[in-house]
């Protein structure tokens, strides 16, 4: 086992924040509540992009301080945090001269998100990750997705259909070459020492293009791992389902082999799990969604996933000025109290 498979292993418990433009909606548009996820918005509500683009010239969360998010997860004992630099919606949260419907470019905020908390793990030392969503991206005329747009989603459809109907023009190499790839490899190389990469529903992206990803990765950052939602059995460690705990150890064996199935690959082993989890239905910011796990109920989830040699990485959804809410922080603060 390598050093970054060792930390890993060692870690157990890590901070996940969604937070992005969606945090604005909150999961409510025109007197109606999304049904799940509130990141989902967009789609769920079919709201094109030339209105919802607006909500980036009234993103400033004045009370954003990556200082205070960091503090927060290692008082919680957290070992990691992973952090949305991109989500569906295609809005970065980093300076990006790739396209410049970024935190920095186009909001009054002006600053970039990820320099911030990147400084402020350096300084604290906690280890940083960032999530990507490699595949969808409802932005662009070529984002992923619209090839599976049978299967069941937080919203209306997987690519946006809204803005974009004609799926037979849609190539997702274009998003890929022009905005995909460049945006990685600027993460990858403007953030200092990254321990993973985060990526998300590997929908239409080609093994070429998940192993063009993966070199690329280890090219810049030799130690940073990447979970197996980069899609085509290329990975370092296995993201289990959203909110997943398996029953036994047992189970664990079988999920490897299915995430390798697809190109016959395997990573090092032995293998590594990681659940991601909720504390209450959503992963943004939502202002509906009052439905918390109790105290006792996610000691007792972190402990089972730990027990399994699983790591738990347990989201925040920090709301449009940039708090972590009271709720999120009196769960964490009272799981860590029981530590």
């Amino acid at each position: 086992m390598n050093t970054a498979h060792e930390w890993f292993k060692s870690a157990r418990y890590g901070m996940m924040v969604h937070w992005g433009l969606y945090s604005l909606l909150g999961g409510e548009y025109k007197g109606g509540k999304v049904r799940d996820y509130a990141e989902w918005a967009q789609s769920f509500f079919r709201i094109p992009n030339a209105e919802y683009g607006l909500l980036a010239k009234a993103f400033n969360p004045v009370y954003f301080d990556a200082e205070e998010w960091v503090r927060f997860a290692l008082e919680c004992g957290m070992k990691y945090l992973v952090v949305t630099s991109k989500h569906h919606d295609g809005f970065a949260l980093f300076r990006s001269r790739a396209d410049r419907y970024n935190v920095f470019d186009a909001t009054p905020f002006g600053r970039d998100v990820m320099a911030e908390l990147a400084e402020a793990c350096y300084k604290h030392s906690l280890k940083l990750g960032l999530y990507y969503s490699q595949d969808l991206d409802w932005h662009e005329p070529h984002g992923g997705g619209y090839l599976s747009n049978q299967w069941k989603n937080s919203g209306t459809t997987w690519d946006n259909s809204w803005d974009f109907p004609d799926e037979e023009k849609k190539d997702y190499s274009i998003c890929f070459e022009n905005k995909i790839m460049p945006q990685i490899e600027e993460i990858l190389t403007g953030y200092g020492e990254l321990c993973l990469i985060w990526f998300d529903v590997p929908l239409t992206i080609s093994s070429s293009q998940s192993r063009r990803i993966y070199e690329a990765v280890k090219r810049y950052q030799p130690n940073c791992l990447i979970n197996s939602r980069l899609g085509n059995g290329t990975y370092d460690y296995v993201s289990l389902g959203d909110n997943e705990i398996p029953d036994s150890i047992e189970d664990l064996a079988g999920r490897a082999d299915d995430m390798s199935a697809a190109d016959g690959q395997k990573p090092s082993s032995p293998i590594l799990f990681e659940t991601a989890m909720t504390l209450n239905d959503t992963w943004g910011f939502s202002y509906h969604d009052h439905n918390w796990k109790s105290v006792d109920e996610v000691y007792a989830i972190r402990n089972k996933l730990n027990g399994m040699g699983i790591n738990c990485l347990l989201n925040v959804g920090p709301d449009p000025l940039g708090r972590i809410t009271a709720d999120a922080q009196r769960i964490l603060r009272g799981v860590a109290e029981k530590l």
